[in-house]
């Protein structure tokens, strides 16, 4: 009989809170990224963000703070986002995979893509952020998450800035990871794909101002 295979799911808690989650989140032995990462680095937000951002996973400085999107991307993510009007006190950010995954080149650690089966592995995390919140956009940031959400045959570059039919939300759009915009060596290609990036926030935006504000709960 082949051996069962590990996954995030025999540690979810019936938790009804973030913090559960969180607690649960720091134990979890779902796949083997826990062994060399500092720490599970959790999602992060509003308990009733209206839109939630999803990454591939934690990097060097997430992994050592605990925090997502501290690092470059995130704080030009960030930026972009004050740019584009979404507060931050609405949103939720979270990654694909809890646990940062790199490799040594000489004394610095550097990101390594997630194996397929270590994206799926960490995927009830993802499953019980979203049922819990309930946001009303989720924005994919990068291939990774956006497979992560709508599958191995998903192809970001066909699909880029489209609202997507999912079952998780009303509203799905994939846009490229802003690590990739910071790590355009052109200037004029950086700013172009910088300006494209802040025109599909304001989608976001858009369609946020275009619903009524739900009501919040004790949740």
């Amino acid at each position: 009989m082949p051996a069962k295979r590990r996954s995030a799911a025999d540690y979810v808690p019936n938790a009804s809170t973030l913090k559960g989650l969180r607690a649960a989140a720091a134990r979890c032995r779902g796949c083997d990224l826990y062994k060399a990462a500092t720490q599970t680095v959790f999602g992060d937000g509003a308990a009733r963000a209206r839109v939630m951002f999803v990454g591939e996973q934690p990097g060097d400085h997430e992994d050592k703070e605990g925090r997502t999107f501290v690092g470059p991307a995130g704080k030009f993510l960030r930026a972009l986002l004050r740019e584009a009007g979404i507060a931050e006190s609405r949103v939720y950010f979270t990654n694909a995979v809890k646990h940062f995954k790199y490799i040594w080149r000489g004394k610095h650690r550097i990101h390594s893509k997630p194996k397929r089966l270590e994206v799926q592995a960490c995927r009830p995390w993802l499953e019980a952020e979203i049922a819990l919140i309930r946001p009303e956009v989720i924005v994919t940031l990068g291939a990774t998450a956006s497979q992560a959400l709508m599958g191995p045959s998903f192809r970001l570059t066909k699909h880029r800035g489209e609202f997507l039919p999912s079952p998780h939300a009303a509203h799905v759009m994939a846009m490229i990871h802003p690590s990739a915009i910071l790590r355009t060596p052109a200037a004029a290609a950086r700013a172009e794909e910088t300006a494209r990036f802040l025109s599909e926030l304001r989608i976001v935006a858009r369609t946020l101002r275009d619903r009524p504000k739900r009501k919040t709960s004790n949740r």
